[in-house]
């Protein structure tokens, strides 16, 4: 699964980070960890989403132990899973699963018999008339991020995409004149984000080829910023933690690990991102960190360490 894959690469690389660098971003999640089992959001309220990066954070990190497994257990029990929307049901997919593999209980043996084909089902009511998924079944036009995280979302419950050929004709119609890709139809300016998830969804679905990688790290090369990050778009004038993580994983997943020089990296990471008592901020403007940035924080220090 694509999740868990990327766990296990960006864990490899961390291997080759100083272990105490990487625990004390381990102890930064662990204490994000709330009452009722879930991980606080800015706020300081249990949130899904916050809670999936969390675990995510705590996977590539040394996994979950028993006590943080029993609380993310309990929190998951809170929800519905088939009630949630597309955002939630992958988080707390990804939680159950790795509550799971930490030898905790299996709450998708406590769903419904027919919990994979409901969910599956219930997706396809997002899909559009333009062959994308929205965020919502009363959208009119397709989301790349979303039809992205539906794809995830299947790939997990052991489902295929339906009609692939319409979600590959989705995604190319996202595609504009610089290269890169847009989240939805009217916007003409691409971005680092939508452009990641189009190219990942797309090499799943054996839609890539050589000319589109290549329109592709041109666009990657536009949105390299002075700093040693890579931008949200070419207009914004920052790097960012997020877009620095999915367009290094782009670029290396498409062939090339120098669009900008892996010491300028780690130096941005180093002087923008990391807090030094723990934690991954959002960019240099930002004052707080969370779980979600503390995981594309240590995403880009194993990417950067992985070998591959």
């Amino acid at each position: 699964m694509y999740l868990l894959t990327l766990a296990d690469r960006v864990a490899r690389g961390l291997r080759r980070v100083d272990p105490n660098r990487v625990q004390r971003h381990r102890r930064f999640l662990l204490s994000q960890q709330m009452p009722d089992g879930g991980f606080c959001d800015r706020s300081g309220d249990s949130d899904l989403y916050y809670s999936g990066f969390a675990v995510r954070g705590l996977a590539v990190t040394g996994g979950l132990d028993g006590h943080t497994a029993r609380g993310v257990a309990d929190y998951l029990t809170q929800f519905t899973p088939s009630e949630l929307n597309v955002i939630d049901l992958l988080s707390w997919l990804y939680c159950a699963v790795a509550v799971q593999m930490a030898g905790g209980p299996d709450l998708l043996t406590e769903q419904p018999a027919d919990f994979a084909d409901r969910i599956a089902a219930g997706l396809e009511q997002h899909r559009t008339a333009d062959g994308g998924y929205a965020r919502s079944t009363e959208g009119a036009a397709g989301s790349t991020y979303h039809s992205f995280l539906v794809a995830l979302i299947l790939q997990m419950t052991g489902h295929s995409v339906p009609r692939p050929n319409a979600l590959i004709q989705f995604l190319y119609d996202r595609q504009r004149d610089d290269g890169g890709f847009v989240e939805i139809a009217p916007m003409k300016r691409s971005g680092t984000n939508p452009t990641a998830a189009a190219v990942a969804l797309l090499e799943d679905l054996g839609g890539m080829d050589a000319d589109l990688a290549d329109d592709v790290l041109g666009f990657l090369t536009d949105v390299a910023g002075s700093e040693g990050g890579f931008q949200a778009n070419s207009r914004i004038p920052f790097a960012d933690g997020l877009s620095t993580f999915t367009g290094l994983l782009t670029a290396q997943n498409l062939g090339r690990r120098d669009i900008i020089p892996p010491q300028d990296i780690q130096a941005f990471v180093d002087r923008s991102l990391e807090l030094t008592d723990g934690g991954f901020r959002g960019a240099a403007w930002d004052q707080q960190a969370d779980t979600e940035y503390t995981f594309y924080g240590l995403g880009i220090l194993g990417l950067l360490g992985d070998p591959q």
